[in-house]
């Protein structure tokens, strides 16, 4: 997995008044738990646009002033109206252990139902998966050449070395739909026959 780095300053101060304070100078408060400890620390709000606006999930090193956690993006909060970060949860990676995260679905190949006419309709676009930090992928290709008119392609039917995925097995993670212009062809053949 793709890892990021970000150079962080840590906070000595918490509170509302504190936090405010770190937003009007640019910063964004954040914390990194996970390893028996609890490390708060603000960064420059122009420094998280890689990580956030992005459909990619990433390993974040922060440097927080000579000492560097590695962490995953747990959970943001945004300001109701104005959309700005207010604050930033990230959860420590140790090597060795496993840990939770979505990572994106990626489809590959052309479907035997969209050969017929049908559309493929990506149902779940990030899966919840559990792996160590050395098995963590980019992305979770699925492979769609054998779905045919009408099928579906659920988390149960997918497997990976290394990979334990959280998200339940009944989720649809894509499908081929039948289109009008698929409903005509079919009808048109069997009226043929």
């Amino acid at each position: 997995m793709e890892t990021i780095k970000i150079a962080a300053v840590k906070r000595a101060a918490f509170g509302k008044k504190e936090s405010k304070a770190i937003r009007r100078e640019g910063m964004v408060p954040c914390v990194i738990y996970g390893n028996g400890e609890t490390v708060h620390f603000a960064v420059d709000v122009r420094a998280l646009k890689p990580l956030i606006y992005t459909p990619q999930s990433y390993l974040v090193e922060f440097d927080i002033e000579g000492k560097t956690e590695v962490g995953v993006m747990r959970e943001i909060q945004y300001h109701p109206v104005s959309d700005e970060i207010l604050h930033i949860d990230f959860f420590h990676v140790i090597p060795g252990r496993p840990i939770a995260i979505d990572i994106p679905v990626r489809l590959s190949g052309v479907a035997e139902g969209v050969k017929l006419g049908g559309k493929l309709i990506l149902s779940k676009r990030k899966l919840r998966i559990s792996a160590t930090m050395e098995y963590l992928p980019d992305e979770i290709v699925v492979d769609v050449t054998a779905l045919g008119l009408g099928k579906s392609i659920f988390v149960g039917d997918l497997q990976y070395d290394h990979i334990a995925i959280l998200t339940p097995a009944t989720t649809a993670v894509c499908a081929v739909k039948m289109t009008r212009a698929a409903r005509g062809a079919a009808s048109t053949e069997e009226v043929a026959k």
